[in-house]
């Protein structure tokens, strides 16, 4: 009988260590980061999935940002399946996108399919705001969601983008036109490929509620090995000055490879700075 009152005696002493522990853990976390039930919605480039969002992904939730995320795989044909739940009332949820077709570079279509995703979200959570990170091409399907939607007031409203690795005008050896040089004031290219073109109307109506985060990296030549810089610089041209705010990272070191900028220690800190630090 001492024994076992004893063990009750030691167990609640341990759970009043504790729980003022845990307390002061959330409550400085909540001092540190954006305490927030809007979604980040992460998108990958061409020929990926969502497993390359996964290291961004567990070390926001290392961090203490979030600890919700669930996939949202899109099929061939265009249809969503949510797979997770988001609990009501979840701090920070984070969204990983799956392009079963992840080598279909037909943008207008991938623009379709961004939009599935956040109907679907709406539908299910009934979110009135986003935030969207994007990688490489992922970055095309998203310009051309938010060139066919975001007038729309009925979708659910972009707060922050993060643009990493652009194609804006083109990836090298492939669309991206030669001798491709970018005014340092505006962002504006020398050249304009034709899917670059169609996004120019974007320059008169991009939502001026968005903060904007270009991200791109340089192995020293002024390209990631995949897309030049100036490429992806493109992108403060469509933007023509209607966001809140926008701003350029380069990102250094041989960890500023094309497909390595999303397992970057650094990117993710910058990517948590900027979606949820105070």
């Amino acid at each position: 009988m001492r024994k076992f009152r004893w063990l009750i005696l030691s167990l609640l002493a341990l759970l009043l260590v504790l729980v003022p522990t845990a307390s002061g853990h959330a409550q400085a976390l909540s001092k540190k980061y954006v305490q927030s039930t809007t979604p980040t919605i992460f998108f990958h480039g061409f020929g990926s999935s969502a497993h390359a969002e996964q290291y961004m992904v567990d070390n926001i939730m290392k961090a203490g940002v979030s600890k919700t995320a669930i996939v949202a795989n899109v099929a061939a044909d265009g249809q969503v399946t949510l797979q997770g739940c988001i609990p009501k009332g979840a701090i920070n949820p984070l969204v990983e996108v799956n392009f079963e077709n992840s080598r279909n570079s037909d943008y207008d279509l991938q623009g379709q399919w961004v939009k599935n995703v956040v109907v679907k979200l709406q539908d299910t959570y009934h979110f009135k705001k986003m935030n969207i990170e994007a990688h490489s091409m992922g970055n095309m399907a998203v310009m051309y969601y938010l060139l066919n939607n975001c007038q729309n007031k009925k979708l659910p409203q972009l707060q922050k983008q993060v643009a990493m690795a652009g194609t804006f005008d083109g990836a090298m050896g492939w669309n991206e036109p030669a001798d491709l040089t970018v005014d340092a004031k505006t962002g504006k290219p020398n050249k304009m490929n034709d899917t670059y073109q169609k996004l120019l109307p974007l320059r008169h109506t991009y939502p001026h509620q968005t903060r904007v985060l270009n991200i791109y990296g340089d192995l020293g030549n002024g390209n990631d090995s995949q897309v030049t810089n100036n490429s992806s610089k493109t992108l403060k041209y469509l933007l023509n000055g209607r966001a809140k705010s926008y701003a350029e990272k380069k990102i250094a070191g041989a960890n500023a490879k094309h497909e390595l900028l999303h397992h970057n220690s650094q990117v993710n800190k910058i990517l948590i700075q900027f979606f949820w630090g105070k």
